[in-house]
């Protein structure tokens, strides 16, 4: 039987790029599996270059809950004396970032119960230092609250039954958006571009992976991510 671990990625500001290429750095509306790969081997101290450990990682189920739809937000940003690419001078680049603001998302990997434990323990006490997407945007409250950790049962279960991260007005039933992986043959499957293989310096890879996108209105009551 497998287990899932339940995480809050909650911060005024989240990025997630998918399809980032030069100056133009774009974001995906809910965290990436590449994002979240990377940010758990972070935590775990795996250097970029550790390709096996990596494809442990984006071995496991990944799952989203979106508890709170971004407002996806522009920065534009002027960088100056940047070298050319013929080594001669130097250039002003301008480039336009985006990102999320005031997101709010429930993240769950579903796999063994051993690895998500080492997951859960990292988190804890983190060898590199974890943010969202862009180095200057931090978590606002743990991603793993203390004394908590995996529990038996799927991505599903978690999706419908853990408690809203947020509040929601009364009166108001909110459903949610939800991205899960999904077996290719799903009949309402998405193809995702983000499943890492190799963050190597120069020689970064990902594969395809599919998804099937859907709404939930989960359990109100109990213990949010706090």
């Amino acid at each position: 039987m497998t287990s899932v671990l339940a995480l809050c990625f909650d911060a005024p500001m989240q990025s997630w790029g998918s399809r980032s290429h030069g100056v133009d750095r774009d974001t995906a509306l809910e965290p990436t599996k590449s994002g979240v790969v990377g940010l758990l081997a972070a935590a775990l101290g795996v250097e970029r270059d550790q390709d096996e450990e990596v494809a442990r990682l984006a071995a496991l189920r990944f799952g989203v809950r979106v508890d709170r739809e971004g407002v996806l937000e522009r920065d534009y940003h002027v960088t100056q004396n940047v070298p050319t690419t013929s080594g001669g001078g130097h250039r002003t680049v301008v480039s336009e970032r985006f990102y999320l603001a005031d997101a709010l998302f429930l993240v769950l990997l579903e796999g063994p119960h051993d690895e998500l434990e080492r997951i859960a323990g990292a988190l804890a006490d983190p060898r590199y230092r974890v943010y969202f997407g862009r180095k200057a945007f931090v978590p606002a409250r743990p991603l793993l609250p203390p004394g908590t950790g995996p529990r038996p049962g799927t991505i599903e279960q978690a999706i419908a039954e853990h408690p809203r991260l947020g509040t929601t007005p009364q009166g108001v039933i909110a459903e949610f958006r939800t991205v899960v992986d999904c077996v290719p043959t799903h009949p309402r499957a998405e193809a995702r571009h983000d499943h890492p293989v190799s963050f190597a310096q120069g020689k970064r890879k990902h594969r395809t992976r599919t998804v099937v996108v859907d709404t939930v209105t989960p359990a109100a009551g109990g213990t949010p991510c706090t």
